[in-house]
């Protein structure tokens, strides 16, 4: 009767943890994070050497650096997506709750590195942000509760993930951190789409998050700034979109030259924020497409994978993880090319920043465990049955 039910799968008994591992993983969404991760290394030799020369460090000292934090982030990948399902709902839940924690701690014992937002913990030797490491646990955490709640006589979990969606938007909002704040509420609304929201809850949240949006316009000089500098009919060719904008149109189809761009040399972010804004300018339109590719490729690889599973907690989670990995990239490449407002983002795997790659690494780790195959049948087996039947 399982077997009716549910399906099979051959199951090789006593097949070792890495061969399994190898055989149910998904492959090609793994081969597109580290042709990412070379990218990074890749534009991190022309970005990151004008800061260390400004800083007075050996030339190469934050792609070394990037190096270290990109392969602790790839093994920390591999390790996580050898986990079971369960394992990875403990992990995140422990997770979010640390940094939770971390999160709430950031007033007292936080530093803003004169960026006028409070979102680091400096120990010297390096800095950890905290948000960074909040988002893969928050969508653990949500996509759990909002998974209880469709089991009989289950926990109220959507309005609990609700709650707590609120409550970490807030700590976000005082440092502030605009970005973050948006990238969780999207994350927790695609997930509550998913989960079957009635449309007029997913309409009052749309309806709280603009009224926030025009309280933060209000209130906040740092927001409003930069939502002016987006609407302005020009720009300022002195200001770090200015400078991103001519690099654009400079490299055009095939790019100026490696490492010919001067782009590099005027924005402060160009390792981290700005990257794009290097790619595009000395290796041009064909490396943008190509990285655009690869993250297209990783979300839609992952949805369609998770459209068969049948777990409800593995196919919330799925496209939380996957869905806040992809529109990470949109907004900081959105920024770059003037789409979007300015927002202090970085772009997973590409990016200089350690908290961010590891963090990503971690997120894509969680969503290769979700989405590897396992000996349980698909959903598509039982409306097969049905019919046949």
């Amino acid at each position: 009767m399982t077997e009716m039910v549910y399906g099979t799968m051959p199951i090789r008994a006593g097949e070792p943890v890495l061969p399994r591992w190898w055989r149910t993983v998904d492959k090609w969404t793994m081969t597109c994070v580290f042709i990412l991760y070379g990218i990074g290394l890749l534009l991190g030799l022309a970005a990151s050497v004008p800061l260390a020369t400004r800083n007075g460090l050996p030339p190469f000292h934050y792609v070394d650096r990037q190096a270290v934090f990109g392969a602790v982030s790839l093994v920390v990948m591999m390790l996580t997506s050898m986990l079971n399902p369960n394992m990875v709902r403990r992990m995140g839940v422990v997770g979010f709750l640390a940094a939770f924690v971390a999160l709430a701690l950031l007033p007292a014992f936080g530093s803003d590195f004169g960026k006028g937002a409070v979102r680091w913990f400096s120990f010297g030797f390096a800095t950890v942000q905290p948000s960074e490491f909040l988002k893969p646990g928050f969508v653990i955490l949500t996509a759990w509760l909002m998974a209880a709640s469709q089991e009989i006589n289950g926990p109220p979990g959507k309005s609990v993930s609700f709650a707590i969606t609120i409550v970490v938007v807030a700590f976000l909002a005082m440092q502030p951190d605009f970005g973050q704040s948006a990238l969780i509420l999207f994350s927790w609304g695609v997930m509550y789409f998913v989960a079957g929201a009635p449309i007029l809850l997913l309409m009052t949240v749309c309806v709280m998050v603009a009224t926030g949006g025009m309280a933060a316009y209000t209130y906040s000089d740092h927001f409003a700034k930069r939502i002016d500098g987006f609407l302005a009919s020009d720009v300022d060719p002195r200001t770090q979109i200015g400078y991103a904008t001519h690099a654009i149109q400079e490299g055009g189809f095939f790019g100026v030259g490696v490492g010919e761009g001067q782009v590099k040399w005027s924005l402060p972010d160009a390792h981290t924020d700005f990257i794009i804004a290097v790619a595009a300018e000395e290796y041009g339109l064909i490396l943008v497409l190509v990285i655009l590719a690869l993250y297209a490729t990783i979300v839609v690889r992952s949805l369609v994978r998770l459209m068969r599973e049948r777990d409800p907690f593995i196919r919330l989670a799925g496209t939380g993880l996957a869905c806040i990995f992809g529109i990470q990239a949109v907004v900081n490449m959105g920024v770059a090319v003037r789409l979007l407002p300015a927002k202090g983002m970085t772009l997973p795997f590409v990016s200089y920043g350690g908290s961010s790659i590891i963090a990503a690494g971690i997120t894509m780790g969680m969503l290769l465990a979700f989405t590897r195959t396992r000996p349980q049948g698909e959903i598509g087996d039982i409306f097969g049955r049905r019919g046949r039947g």
